[in-house]
């Protein structure tokens, strides 16, 4: 009797550690999680679709989108256009500040022009102690011409000269060209009258003679 029971002992060890048993769980296991999961288990689940209401709150969130990038490019040309108008506003006030006496300057011109030749017009050779209302004229005219080419200064008007320089159109008027000798071809030859600039801006060209080649 006790033989035959260790004989039933390593015949129930052997068959639990045959490897075919030991595979059996694992396969079980496989075929209950799959029988779990179903055929289709590794596959997303198919998306829900909308309800009519989701549907028109979408298209109501995709039009207030729109309109809001819509308003915010308007919104940003509007801020542009108010820069740019401030900006000419700002250029036309200092510009006005500047060149506002543009015109009573150019009526002065026409003034210190006077002067000028009527200095010109008394002989050098006449202004002595000698002739004394002459000189007191002459020295008279000679402060005159002065102060006001100082008023002209405080006021950004400058006279310039433009003799020996070359010719610009922006700055000169041509009245003739004719060969000067000694004179480069296109320089200024002869001044007839000087210019006048106002802040850097020419307000009366200077009228000249341009040289030109022989």
């Amino acid at each position: 009797m006790a033989s035959w029971c260790v004989r039933a002992v390593r015949q129930s060890y052997s068959v639990l550690a045959s490897p075919a048993l030991k595979r059996a769980p694992v396969q079980l296991l496989c075929t209950a999680t799959q029988q779990k999961n179903g055929p289709g288990s590794e596959e997303e689940p198919e998306k829900t679709e909308q309800s009519p209401a989701e549907k028109v709150l979408t298209e109501e969130k995709v039009q207030l989108e729109e309109q809001l990038k819509e308003m915010t490019e308007k919104y940003k040309r509007a801020l542009a256009d108010t820069e740019n108008l401030r900006t000419r506003g700002q250029r036309m006030v200092e510009d006005a500040k500047l060149y506002g006496i543009q015109g009573f300057c150019k009526d002065l011109l026409e003034v210190a022009d006077i002067l000028e030749k009527a200095m010109e017009s008394v002989p050098k050779e006449e202004v002595t102690s000698q002739n004394p209302h002459l000189k007191n004229l002459y020295d008279g005219l000679v402060m005159t011409e002065v102060q006001i080419q100082k008023v002209f200064t405080k006021h950004g008007l400058l006279k310039f000269n433009p003799e020996g320089q070359k010719f610009n159109p922006y700055e000169h008027e041509a009245l003739f060209h004719a060969p000067v000798e000694g004179k480069e071809p296109g320089t200024v030859a002869v001044v007839t009258k000087v210019g006048y600039k106002l802040h850097g801006r020419t307000l009366r060209p200077a009228l000249v003679g341009v040289a030109k080649a022989s």
